[in-house]
């Protein structure tokens, strides 16, 4: 077993989170074998990327977060395609290329795979990829400026790592789809992600974001 850290959003990595996790895992009486981070992958995360959008199955989208919300539809209404959905794939690269060099401000541009705006699972429905966070990372330092979405860099990452059997909760069955659809588009280490029911404890708080106001 990897203790992976998925260190894709700098504004909310802390080194502080890190080493608490590691502490507490501990605690418990685990011991892991490899400590790994996504951040070691975000070269040939972006590399796989590149050849998605070779592929003609990811492009560069200049709508709004908001556009992006209101026409990916609702659960009985289809999407709608971004406009700039057709971009061909030269002009796609060029884009990605200048995004990663810094040449676009925050949220002016994302990268997202092409799949169905149709799709039943609102997930595929042209997810978004990468998108530009000019933040320094605790890791990569102010190397990068566009970050990988947790749902792109999960499976790739488990895939690198030769993972077998990638465990997560149950509300993650949606997320399958999308994950099997990376790596069989990328043709690369098929690693499989299994759900399951996890236990809770009573009497306390498991939210996130209630939990870091108490601890803020």
């Amino acid at each position: 077993t990897n203790l992976r850290f998925d260190d894709t959003n700098p504004t909310k990595e802390d080194v502080e989170y890190v080493d608490s996790i590691k502490e507490d895992v501990k605690w418990l009486g685990f011991e892991w074998n490899q400590e790994l981070y996504a951040s070691d992958y975000f070269e040939q995360l972006y590399g796989w990327a590149c050849d998605l959008i070779k592929k003609g199955l990811a492009y560069v989208d200049d709508q709004s977060q908001e556009d992006i919300r209101l026409n990916r539809g609702t659960v009985t209404k289809a999407g709608v395609n971004s406009p700039f959905r057709d971009r061909s794939v030269e002009e796609n690269l060029d884009l990605f290329q200048r995004m990663r060099g810094g040449e676009f401000p925050d949220g002016s541009r994302v990268l997202r795979a092409k799949i169905n705006m149709a799709h039943s699972n609102m997930l595929m429905r042209d997810p978004l990829m990468y998108r530009i966070i000019h933040a320094h990372h605790h890791r990569t330092g102010d190397d990068w400026c566009i970050y990988p979405m947790y749902d792109y860099a999960h499976g790739q990452s488990d895939s690198i790592e030769r993972i077998t059997h990638s465990i997560c909760t149950l509300e993650f069955d949606v997320h399958r789809p999308l994950y099997d659809w990376f790596i069989e588009n990328l043709k690369i280490f098929p690693s499989k992600q299994y759900e399951f029911a996890r236990l809770n404890l009573t009497y306390t708080i498991m939210s996130k974001r209630k939990l870091l106001e108490l601890v803020e």
